[in-house]
């Protein structure tokens, strides 16, 4: 596959530095050599790269950068190589049609087996045919589902390293992260943050990922600052409230809903509550600890709530959400495409307008002509950023076009360039 006519990345050229960064690779998973230094007798592993044991996966990343690039560099140059070493233990496992072992072999590398260890039966023999074991029961995992460890773990791998390198590399900031992978027929797209990845397939919009923000993730937070009230500093509630209580307000009635709730109640409001809600504001205006507008990602290692000690990362979690998409359970024609974009995107157009425009430009393109794909993500840029009049940047209904960062990755799921 010629990469090049597959994934593009464009940015609106709007701000003088540019935090958002992308990356677009095919990466070989090579199998890591047997503990006795022979490989693997085990069947279904591809000979590829001159006899080399492994498979390769497709990738496509953008990094949302804020309070820096640095963070945002380092993941594009970085997170597919950690998804590669996550998989490379899983090289025989994903090619073998059986289901993927609950337990592993003792690996002789880590030297001998621990003396401690507690035998299955007291003379370490077989189970007695009429014993009845106490777990007689295992859970089924897919091999889907260690990819999608896979990938979890390297984007774990990825903030470590982040946080373990930036003084040395002056890694400022933070970053979202939107990554696709393609690996034997799937497509595994992993978000974290509030950049966001469609598919559209014969006119149907299909989600790919959510945003985590302050208020989608407003649970998952207060539950956290419940369970470690210290970590709110004294100076924040984990309660949320319509609006800021005023002290003349101390023993009224007031709406208010906390780790536990979707609806509201009324409670009566207590010196506590004077304190700054863990999450204010609503939709692109909502932050929490009146700092940031997103709770997933990676770096934001020395954040902190302004004038204050409190840090903030330990409410920020790097783990992605990761949705698949089977490529083979469906026949997808030139013009079904999965597009990535940034929050630059996002925030002026919404997923109906990015199916109509991915549509209206497809169209007027030969089927066979590589450059449809190129020009359907420069028109969503271009139609995001706006025109230059003198009251600002405007939308073509005269709204404000996008202030930020915008990048796009447009990748067509069938015809010339598939991956069948």
């Amino acid at each position: 596959m010629d990469m090049w006519l597959l994934a593009w990345v464009i940015n609106a050229g709007k701000s003088q530095h540019n935090e958002d960064q992308a990356c677009c690779e095919v990466v070989f998973v090579e199998r890591r050599p047997s503990p006795r230094g022979r490989l693997s007798s085990r069947e279904g592993a591809g000979e590829l790269d001159r006899g080399r044991k492994g498979f390769y996966f497709h990738y496509w990343a953008l990094f949302d950068g804020h309070a820096g690039s640095g963070a945002a560099v380092m993941a594009s140059e970085r997170l597919h190589m950690h998804i590669c070493e996550q998989l490379r233990d899983l090289v025989d496992i994903l090619q073998d049609p059986s289901p993927p072992p609950i337990c592993l072999p003792h690996d002789t590398r880590t030297g001998p087996a621990d003396p401690n260890r507690v035998s299955l039966t007291e003379d370490d023999g077989e189970v007695p045919n009429n014993a009845v074991p106490r777990f007689h029961l295992e859970k089924v995992v897919s091999h889907e589902s260690l990819v999608i460890g896979a990938i979890e773990n390297a984007f774990k791998h990825m903030d470590d390293q982040i946080e373990r390198e930036r003084a040395a590399q002056h890694l400022a900031g933070g970053c979202c992260a939107l990554a696709a992978i393609y690996l034997m027929g799937k497509f595994y797209v992993a978000n974290a943050g509030d950049s966001r990845a469609i598919i559209i397939r014969n006119g149907e919009i299909i989600p790919m990922s959510r945003e985590f923000t302050p208020e989608t993730e407003r649970q998952r937070l207060q539950f956290l600052a419940l369970l470690r009230p210290e970590l709110l500093g004294k100076e924040f509630t984990h309660l949320e409230f319509p609006r800021r209580i005023q002290p003349k307000e101390l023993g009224k009635k007031m709406l208010y809903r906390d780790q536990s709730m979707n609806g509201w109640a009324y409670k009566k409001i207590e010196e506590d509550d004077l304190k700054f809600p863990l999450i204010y504001g609503e939709g692109k205006k909502a932050r929490m600890m009146a700092t940031i507008g997103v709770t997933r990602g990676l770096g934001d290692h020395d954040l902190k709530v302004f004038s204050s000690n409190i840090h903030i990362k330990p409410f920020l979690s790097c783990f992605p959400e990761v949705r698949v998409y089977d490529l083979t359970q469906y026949e997808h024609c030139p013009d079904d495409v999965l597009v990535l974009g940034t929050d630059g995107l996002w925030d002026v157009t919404n997923d109906k307008e990015v199916a109509g425009v991915v549509m209206e430009v497809l169209t007027s393109y030969e089927p066979n002509d590589p450059c449809r794909y190129t020009m359907v993500a420069q028109e969503l840029v271009v139609r995001s950023r706006g025109v230059l009049k003198e009251r600002g940047w405007r939308l073509a209904n005269d709204k404000l076009g996008s202030g930020d960062d915008i990048s796009v990755f447009v990748i067509p799921l069938g015809g010339p360039g598939n991956y069948t």
